[in-house]
């Protein structure tokens, strides 16, 4: 029966969670509380789908911490932390090797893959509520093939002092030459030069190498030779000159320990080897993995929580100590994750963004600039895209303390998340390191994992902008810990606990 002076209001479309100001105030196409929605992708909605096991294992991997997506080179698979600082590699749902790195005291970690390798580093959160890299831990590498185990990325240079060089048939240019051995392992990695050794040389004669070390690493699979050109007044300095490597200069195995009758001339010294002088012999942990103009950038060790390493461009176990060092603003807050947008890396901190530019020099050279003071993000902060782990590269989204933002090299306003601000400002700050952020560009959805173990969507088929976004809490019968995209866009949930009905 129609009730006299009642003119009815038509709602033809739903837009998710309000919660901003009065909930009085709540448009009358949204609402003040809704949990569990999931929308179509015009007007409609729809209870969300329900959460299936992933495992079909009679011992599935319980306890999981974090979750990373990691293409190999022939497949889509994950590793997985759990409890008890365990890293397993899953290929598919039946399919599981490892533990691949176990440390005990780590709790989370972090990733970045090269070529069909995985490069993880272990990380812990201290005292101080602070993300860094554990002490006396280490950078490993995974060769991602289920039959190894990780191990330390980067490789100890020769120690024996056995070399030792003496003049051969052939040629080369008369005067005193220091010589060295590098290793090289199965990924690439080189070593720094040692175990050197002098000759004087004459324009009649050639070198003759004995006693070339031996590395007792199973994965070094070549040495080279590196020479100095001819030096005049020598002082008895023997890292202290510039170093090539030698041409002819090179055993492909890890046995053979003579290489006689090397002949070369000085102007044939062109590819350098000294930037290997300073690297580290082993890189420590650090927070944050991520790569920059083909080189791998890491930050945040235990003793250095504003500092960042990055590597030669193409060798991610070869970073120099000295040079390959970008330093952010001493404020007492740590580094918490790196990420290149449109040709320029930037650094965040909880409440600060820096950027850096590649100016074709050192990294220790590159110019640094402060974007804002008051908004970063956290550890898992930024929205990585579909399967592939990275950002999209127009724009990130990242979770500052202040709500959703959209980042294209400044901050957009108002943010993303205005629509459900009091909603974001209610989360524990203490906490807001738990955040990590899913894009799925397919659907059209974020996924945003919440320190209070909830799940935020935010369904923008409508928009990518502060008012066309429609929001949805989703809440089930566990903790969401961690999220992950394979195969382009399958949502895997990896959980600590199932919580108590």
């Amino acid at each position: 029966m129609a009730l006299r002076d009642h003119e009815p209001i038509e709602i033809n479309e739903f837009n998710g969670l309000w919660r901003r100001g009065d909930p009085d105030d709540t448009p009358l196409d949204h609402f003040s509380n809704c949990e569990n929605i999931q929308f179509e992708s015009g007007a409609g909605f729809l209870t969300r789908a329900g959460i299936n096991i992933f495992q079909h294992l009679n011992v599935p991997l319980t306890g999981i911490l974090r979750i990373y997506n990691f293409p190999t080179q022939t497949a889509n698979t994950l590793l997985v932390l759990t409890t008890g600082g365990k890293i397993y590699h899953v290929i598919d749902d039946v399919t599981v090797f490892g533990p691949i790195l176990t440390i005990a005291t780590m709790t989370d970690f972090g990733f970045a893959p090269f070529a069909g390798r995985a490069y993880i580093t272990p990380f812990f959160t201290n005292s101080d509520g602070i993300e860094v890299g554990i002490d006396n831990e280490f950078l490993y590498v995974y060769l991602g093939d289920g039959l190894s185990v990780a191990r330390k990325a980067s490789v100890t240079p020769p120690v024996t002092n056995t070399l030792a060089a003496a003049l051969g048939t052939g040629a080369s240019d008369a005067g005193l030459h220091i010589f060295g051995v590098v290793y090289e392992t199965d990924t690439g990695a080189l070593s720094a030069p040692a175990d050197f050794t002098t000759l004087v040389q004459t324009l009649g004669n050639g070198v003759s190498f004995t006693g070339i070390p031996v590395s007792p690493d199973s994965f070094v699979t070549k040495r080279h030779i590196v020479a100095t050109k001819a030096i005049p007044n020598y002082n008895g300095d023997e890292d202290g000159y510039q170093f090539f490597f030698l041409p002819g200069g090179t055993i492909n195995d890890n046995v053979a320990v003579v290489l006689p009758n090397i002949s070369y001339f000085d102007s044939q010294l062109l590819e350098d080897a000294s930037h290997l002088l300073d690297n580290f012999s082993e890189i420590p942990a650090g927070v944050g993995l991520t790569f920059y103009h083909n080189r791998l950038v890491l930050n945040t060790t235990f003793d250095n929580i504003s500092i960042a390493y990055v590597s030669a461009p193409g060798e991610p176990e070869s970073i120099n100590q000295v040079d390959g060092i970008l330093v952010a603003p001493l404020d007492g807050n740590p580094l918490t994750v790196f990420q290149e947008l449109r040709d320029v890396i930037y650094g965040f901190k909880r409440n600060r963004t820096h950027s850096w530019v590649d100016n074709g020099d050192e990294p220790s050279t590159w110019p640094l600039t402060t974007i804002d003071y008051g908004l970063g993000c956290p550890v898992h902060g930024i929205a990585t895209v579909l399967d592939s782990g990275a950002s999209s590269i127009d724009y990130l989204l990242t979770a500052a303390y202040q709500g959703m933002q959209i980042f294209n090299g400044r901050y957009a306003n108002p943010e993303l998340s205005w629509k459900i601000k009091d909603f974001w400002t209610d989360i524990d700050k203490d906490e807001f390191r738990r955040i990590q952020i899913l894009n799925d560009p397919v659907r059209k959805v974020l996924y945003i994992v919440l320190p209070d173990r909830l799940m935020l969507t935010g369904d923008y088929n409508i928009g990518l902008d502060p008012k066309a976004i429609r929001w949805s809490p989703y809440r089930a019968d566990i903790q969401f810990n961690t999220i992950a995209l394979i195969n382009i866009n399958t949502l895997i949930i990896g959980a600590e606990k199932r919580l108590l009905s």
